[in-house]
């Protein structure tokens, strides 16, 4: 192989690396994309209406068995709850590409939430932070920066007694000032229904 072969090569191979990379999402430590997306009343709702606050990006698909389970539990409304409370802002995101505005506000209602459910038929928002299962978790500190995201929780099954939640752990690491013990885990649930 000459030396103008190698060169060329080597060129494609990087052209080809940063092309993977692309679109693949977000890391924890880096910027939260901004986004706005419309609620269930039609209200366009951006993540910079929120600047300096802590916020839970919460992914969902009502017909997802995982997402059923932590509602009849109240896993998710509790959160909201306790944490809207100490200034976090809790915001539901559906990428499911059947699901309109009325089938989420059905949902918002039937379950009483206290939080914003944002509509994303068309997927741009959950392509952008690579969300890929209901549900899928994301941390974005006060500062603008990711610092979890992954599963709800270590329970995939609903099988334990004692859960270790990893999005109640993660903010009340936040909250308190020191760093994110377990910034990022697996997520579990379904796939993210995305429009083809």
């Amino acid at each position: 192989m000459n030396k103008k072969t190698l060169v060329i090569l080597c060129a494609s191979l990087l052209v080809l690396a940063g092309q993977a990379g692309a679109g693949d999402g977000v890391a924890v430590g880096g910027e939260a994309p901004n986004f706005t997306l419309a609620d269930t009343a039609g209200s366009d709702v951006s993540l910079a209406d929120f600047e300096g606050k802590v916020v839970v990006l919460e992914w969902l698909n009502p017909d997802c068995p995982y997402v059923q389970r932590h509602y009849k539990t109240g896993t998710m409304k509790k959160l909201a709850t306790t944490y809207g409370a100490q200034g976090v802002v809790w915001l539901t995101i559906n990428s499911t590409n059947y699901m309109d505005a009325a089938a989420n506000a059905k949902f918002k209602a039937a379950n009483e939430l206290p939080y914003s459910i944002l509509v994303d038929q068309s997927g741009k928002v959950g392509h952008l932070y690579d969300a890929r299962t209901t549900p899928h978790m994301f941390i974005i500190d006060a500062g603008g920066k990711i610092a979890y995201m992954g599963a709800i929780d270590d329970d995939p099954r609903g099988s334990s007694a004692s859960p270790k939640n990893y999005v109640s752990a993660a903010l009340d690491e936040i909250l308190a000032g020191t760093d994110v013990s377990t910034p990022e885990t697996k997520p579990y649930g379904c796939s993210v229904k995305y429009a083809k």
